[in-house]
């Protein structure tokens, strides 16, 4: 049987397998991104595929203390329109 990466959401702390996860990176150059891959170097942050998820994250700045540097509206947007599909 086949192991499945489990991680955890930085905002609801809840253990999930990767693939029902959303990776936010900070590069080494110091930008933000999405991470669809699971595979860009860098310090990365889980988020749940979850609307609500979205909003606490949004409202506690939850993953600019976890990155460590503010976040851009645009890269909220992004993690939004990939929520929705």
């Amino acid at each position: 049987m086949k192991k499945i990466p489990m991680r955890t959401c930085v905002v609801c702390h809840e253990s999930l397998p990767k693939s029902e996860l959303l990776r936010i990176v900070k590069t080494p150059t110091g930008e933000i991104k999405v991470d669809m891959t699971g595979k860009i170097n860098g310090h990365g942050a889980y988020l749940k595929k979850d609307e609500k998820v979205l909003e606490l994250a949004k409202s506690k700045k939850v993953l600019e203390k976890v990155l460590e540097t503010s976040i851009d509206d645009s890269v909220y947007q992004e993690i939004e329109r990939l929520i929705h599909g």
